[in-house]
């Protein structure tokens, strides 16, 4: 069965590939190692570019139409009869859809880069976003071209913070080519300013920044009452549970707003509220107060959709949700 559905012994994985509205079926391509090399982890497919990750970290990405354009043996329509299933019908079972796409040799790499968590594709023209894989630059992220894998101006981006959790960085979700990057106490929204065929290369400019209010660190040094210097071996975290602190981000595009989860740390339970900022400029435009506490050892999610926030607090093998509907302020 697997031989006529031309399922080669050095396939890795299969990828089924189609077209929405109508639903149609372009083919299974075949990841192999002939044509991807030993070692591939996973396959991710976005926007035409197809990303193969690898075990030694390395991510490469190639042109999913070149692949289809070279190396489709035969074009498929769901329930119709095609020769590579002995004229059987396609998407019928058990026979399904046939590997119509088989790659017999490398095809071109337009870009390759090794990180520690994957490639991030965003921007216009089209940049990426990739931490090295080396433990020296855990937390720095590296901003580049696509197109000649070009470091952007101020590309560099580490907010060297000192937490449990690690910073986050990714491309806006509006599809704005901004990038949003996430600490503890800090939310940097960043736009890249290139312009297409010049010579010159990118740079990456702050377009605002969001900090959280923090109260009195404790201090390194302390004198007891006896008149004894103590120094803390010890930094304070920047995500202390004690101090304000960012957790969660969620973009509403209707209302193209910014909906960010902020701990407060007052008192013995662990509080939080949502603060609804202005996308494009960063203003404050209102503060939700949580009614139920927030466990910081749980996994939390916030979804924002127009006049609804809506919390889920997972407790164990128990998940809480819980329901906001925001009222209009009269004045």
């Amino acid at each position: 069965m697997s031989r006529q559905a031309g399922i080669s012994q050095n396939a890795v994985m299969h990828m089924a590939i189609f077209r929405v509205f109508p639903l149609q079926i372009v083919g299974i391509l075949e990841i192999n190692k002939k044509g991807f090399g030993r070692g591939v982890t996973d396959v991710v497919l976005s926007q035409g570019v197809l990303a193969v990750s690898h075990s030694n970290k390395s991510v490469k990405l190639y042109s999913l139409e070149h692949i289809v354009q070279r190396c489709l043996t035969e074009e498929l329509t769901l329930g119709q009869q095609s020769p590579l299933l002995g004229h059987r019908t396609v998407g019928d079972v058990p026979f399904g859809i046939p590997v119509n796409i088989q790659i017999t040799e490398p095809p071109p790499l337009l870009f390759e880069a090794f990180s520690h968590n994957g490639i991030q594709i965003g921007g216009f023209p089209w940049h990426c976003i990739y931490t090295p894989p080396h433990k020296k630059h855990r937390g720095t992220h590296y901003i580049c071209s696509l197109k000649d894998s070009t470091l952007a101006k101020n590309g560099i981006q580490n907010m060297n913070c000192c937490s449990l959790e690690s910073d986050v960085i990714f491309f806006h979700p509006a599809g704005s080519g901004r990038v949003i990057h996430i600490g503890p106490n800090t939310i940097n929204v960043l736009k890249i300013i290139s312009e297409l065929n010049s010579p010159l290369p990118s740079e990456v400019l702050e377009d605002y920044s969001l900090t959280t209010h923090r109260s009195n660190l404790r201090p390194r040094v302390t004198v007891t009452s006896s008149g004894r210097a103590v120094r803390s071996r010890f930094q304070q975290l920047d995500d202390d549970p004690t101090q304000e602190t960012f957790r969660l981000l969620e973009y509403e595009d209707e209302l193209d707003l910014l909906a960010i989860a902020v701990t407060n740390g007052e008192g013995e339970e662990g509080r939080a509220h949502v603060q609804l900022h202005d996308n494009q400029t960063g203003r404050l435009q209102r503060k939700i107060d949580l009614d139920e506490p927030w466990d910081e050892t749980y996994p939390h999610e916030l979804f924002f959709d127009r006049d609804t926030i809506v919390h889920i607090e997972q407790k164990g093998s128990q998940f809480c949700c819980h329901v906001y509907k925001l009222r209009t302020i009269t004045k």
